[in-house]
Order: structure tokens, then C-alpha cells, then sequence
């Protein structure tokens, strides 16, 4: 799906119930369903493999598989829906497109309702599935501050907005758009591992979202709306205004790249 130009607009009359704005929506319920089961249902597995009340310490390993199954499920997820929605199965990703003037206001609203459908959707699956288990959601670590994971989730939701940014929306992105999906997968499982001992390393207010209300978890999740909207929103305008020139540059010694040489 190519980049729009950026412009700021509400959105057209027929933008509503045109065709193409109804399989967007679509692909991003399914995309996020996609990404919030396999990453929601990990730590699940876990917790089955891994009962609170049996006194057993998780293994360090199972940060590694935390972020492997975020990882690789925001991979293909992303890579399903990218060239119809622009795959951004996350309201900050969304947010950030549409701070940059990507994304109309009306395309926006359905992208937001879509995720979080997808995400509430892939819970309850999953509470069915696992025999009535609680989504587990996301919660601070024990004695790391609110103001240190509202700053945590900021940063690591800015580098992966940052990096949708560079590699599927940029329109100088060039050959660099067919590796999207894959970078974007990378961004999440190493933040993860950065930041899930510390407050869980959301990134994505409809993963925490949800977790949240099938499980009836509230605790902290404020957090997990501010912070990546607030991180999400500082990409998409720094990208925009700072790092997209806004007209062409000159060159007066070189000849210029081909958009595939970018």
C-alpha cells in the first residue's frame, strides 16, 4: 500500500462506506486479532507453564519467548495487512500517521475502533480456550515508579513508531518497504526485552487494552494508553517535519539517487 501525501483532512463524504475503507478496517481487526492472541496467549502459556501458586521462578529464558512470539506475530500480522490497511495494528501507529497528515481523521476513528475490537476479540478466544484463564495484561514491575513506566513506554513506542515510519510510510523508503513487516517485529521483541521486566513493554494501547477488560485489570493502565499515544504522536511529527524534507534537495555536486537507491 503506497504512502499517502501528507495532508490533514477530515476525510471525504464517501470515505465512510467506501469499499476500500471497509477491508482496511477489516484487515486491521484481523491483524490485530492476530498479533494480540499469539502475544497475549505467551504469556499465558507461561503462566500455565509456570503457576504462581506452585512457588516455581520463571526461567530468564522466558523473556526471550515473551519477545519471540510478540516479535514474530507483529511480523506476520503487520505483513498481512500492510498492503491493504498499511498494517498498523496499534492506535499509536495509527496516531502517529495521523499527527504526520498520512491518514484521514474518518480512516483514523476506524482503525482505532478495529484494533480494538481485535484485540478484545483475541482475549476472549483465549479465555475460552484456556479453560477460563485471565488474560494477564500488563502491570508495572514491583517498586519501578509510575512516572518511570509512563517514561519507559514514551521512549520504546517512539522507536517502533519511528521505525514504521522509516521503513513502510516514508515515500523515499523505496526497496526498503518489503522488509517492514520484519524491522517493525524486530523493534517490538527488542524493546520487549528492554522493557517487559520493568512495566511490561506494551507499545500498543489495544494489546493492554483487551487483556484488561476480559480480565478485569485495571491497575496502572493508564500508563498504557498515555504513554504510547504521547510516544507515538512525537514520531510521526518529528519524522514529518524534521526528517522528510518538505521539498527537494538541491544537489550541485551529485547526481540524484534513484527512489530504489534510498
Amino acid at each position: 500500500m503506497p504512502a499517502p501525501a501528507r495532508a490533514y483532512v477530515f476525510g471525504r463524504a464517501d470515505e465512510a462506506t467506501h469499499p476500500d475503507s471497509m477491508r482496511a478496517t477489516l484487515a486491521e481487526l484481523l491483524s490485530t486479532f492476530i498479533f494480540v492472541f499469539a502475544g497475549e496467549g505467551s504469556a499465558l502459556a507461561l503462566g500455565k507453564m509456570y503457576p504462581a501458586d506452585t512457588g516455581v521462578t520463571r526461567p530468564a529464558s522466558s523473556l526471550i519467548a515473551i519477545a519471540l512470539a510478540h516479535g514474530l506475530a507483529l511480523f506476520a500480522a503487520v505483513a498481512s495487512s500492510i498492503n491493504i490497511s498499511g498494517g498498523h495494528v496499534n492506535p499509536a501507529v495509527t496516531l502517529g500517521a495521523l499527527t504526520g497528515g498520512r491518514i484521514s481523521f474518518i480512516r483514523a476513528i476506524y482503525y482505532w475502533v478495529a484494533q480494538l475490537l481485535g484485540a478484545i476479540l483475541a482475549s476472549l478466544v483465549l479465555r475460552l480456550v484456556t479453560a477460563g484463564m485471565r488474560p494477564v495484561g500488563f502491570i508495572l514491575g514491583a517498586g519501578v515508579p509510575e512516572v518511570d513506566g509512563l517514561l519507559l513506554e514514551i521512549v520504546m513506542t517512539f522507536g517502533l513508531v519511528y521505525t514504521v515510519y522509516s521503513t513502510a510510510i516514508d515515500p523515499r523508503r523505496g526497496t526498503l518497504g518489503i522488509i517492514a513487516p520484519l524491522v517493525i517485529g524486530l523493534i517490538v521483541a527488542a524493546n520487549i526485552l528492554v522493557g517487559e521486566p520493568f512495566d511490561g513493554a506494551c507499545m500498543n494501547p489495544a494489546l493492554a487494552f483487551g487483556p484488561a477488560l476480559v480480565g478485569w485489570r485495571w491497575r496502572h493502565h493508564w500508563i498504557y494508553w498515555i504513554g504510547p499515544l504521547i510516544g507515538g504522536a512525537l514520531a510521526g511529527l518529528i519524522y514529518e517535519y524534521l526528517v522528510i524534507p518538505t521539498e527537494a534537495p538541491l544537489h550541485t555536486l551529485h547526481q540524484p539517487l534513484a527512489p530504489e537507491d534510498y
